[in-house]
């Protein structure tokens, strides 16, 4: 199963993508994080290939917050509202005093933001969850990290609640900088642009530097065997319960890459001829460039290109999940359904690329913890 952070000496490879990440046996000084908004758990697995011990996580959902369970065995999960649960509680039950974890971390449900929620930006968007986002100013008011993260989608750097939130921070000594990375530049196999918040206390926020070499999906899932022949329930398929004109649609899409504009006129369907939009649909992964954006419709080639570059068929779950950037034994439970599964893979935050990051943050962190006596004080 998953490893745990209790094994002294513990040192965890994990290949993703062909990239090996590598949390060593060290001496150096601990950093701690509390992860809100933590999902299944992709934040948190970046934050502790960065050498975070995560203290504590917050998920309302049940079902994701087992999962959650089931691969971060030795975090405090509080399975609540984060309305409802008071900064105090948490720090009282992990044993926190103010001002003295290193990094509050959260991504905070960002459907509502979502472009794909507003008709590409088109319409007014109201979703009560983006009231969510003012969550990390409500728990650093009483925590006082030394450091905060916040993960999000690209058109919250617009938002006016975002722009609340960054003048709530600096009001309360933060440093705050904010920018759009791609995933795909961080280590992820995958096309996926996400807004990224550093807040900093005693040192200048700095960002990872983006890689030069990207991951391609060949790298991410080319070596797996064939779906249905493994122990693995996440990597299985059953094009058979799809329909013949669906398997004849999908068998005429080219090889690597390619799209259904390139189907005879007798298999196009009709709404694909007058759609203008969403052309990705039906489409194939390339092997050596990254993958689209993974969502929560990533088994079903109607909701993007979302098809295996050779393979008649959509990716499985595991496949996804390695695109995504999770272990390759990262525990989802089958049991509870295919479209469950795929929308916890698709709403989480890659975890590569939260390693990227935090990995700085933990370098400034470990600096700032060595700076001479009498040097400028944060949050007495």
């Amino acid at each position: 199963m998953v490893a745990s952070d209790q094994v002294s000496g513990w040192e965890l490879r994990i290949c993703i993508c062909g990239l090996v990440m590598r949390r060593e046996k060290s001496n150096k000084l601990q950093l701690t994080a509390v992860d809100l908004f933590s999902g299944c758990g992709g934040l948190t697995t970046g934050l502790k290939i960065a050498g975070f011990k995560v203290l504590a996580a917050v998920e309302a959902d049940q079902t994701v917050a087992e999962i959650y369970r089931k691969n971060h065995r030795s975090t405090l999960m509080f399975q609540r509202d984060i309305t409802e649960l008071t900064p105090t509680v948490l720090m009282q039950a992990v044993e926190l005093l103010p001002g003295k974890l290193d990094l509050l971390a959260g991504c905070p449900p960002c459907q509502g933001f979502s472009s794909l929620r507003t008709r590409n930006g088109a319409s007014r968007n109201n979703d009560r969850r983006n009231a969510l986002v003012h969550q990390i100013v409500r728990f650093a008011k009483i925590l006082k990290p030394k450091a905060i993260m916040l993960e999000n989608v690209p058109r919250l750097l617009t938002h006016s609640s975002f722009k609340e939130v960054q003048s709530a921070l600096r009001k309360l000594g933060y440093r705050v900088e904010s920018r759009i990375e791609n995933a795909s530049d961080f280590g992820v196999p995958q096309r996926r642009k996400r807004l990224i918040m550093l807040a900093t206390r005693n040192f200048s926020p700095r960002f990872a530097e983006r890689n030069q070499n990207r991951v391609s999906v060949r790298q991410a899932i080319g070596g797996l065997p064939p779906p249905n022949s493994s122990s693995d329930k996440l990597h299985t398929s059953d094009m058979s319960r799809r329909s013949k004109r669906v398997r004849e649609i999908i068998a005429h899409i080219p090889k690597d890459g390619g799209s259904r504009k390139s189907l005879p006129k007798r298999l196009q369907l009709k709404c694909h001829r007058r759609a203008k939009g969403f052309s990705d649909v039906y489409g194939r992964m390339s092997w050596d460039d990254v993958s689209p954006t993974i969502t929560g419709g990533c088994y079903n080639p109607s909701k993007g290109r979302f098809l295996h570059p050779i393979q008649d068929r959509p990716i499985t779950l595991r496949e996804a999940a390695l695109l995504q950037g999770f272990p390759p034994k990262y525990y989802f439970d089958p049991s509870i359904g295919q479209q469950p599964i795929a929308l916890m893979i698709g709403n989480a935050l890659p975890p590569p690329f939260v390693a990227q990051h935090a990995k700085v943050v933990a370098r400034l962190l470990r600096s700032d913890a060595k700076r001479k006596p009498g040097a400028k004080a944060g949050f007495p």
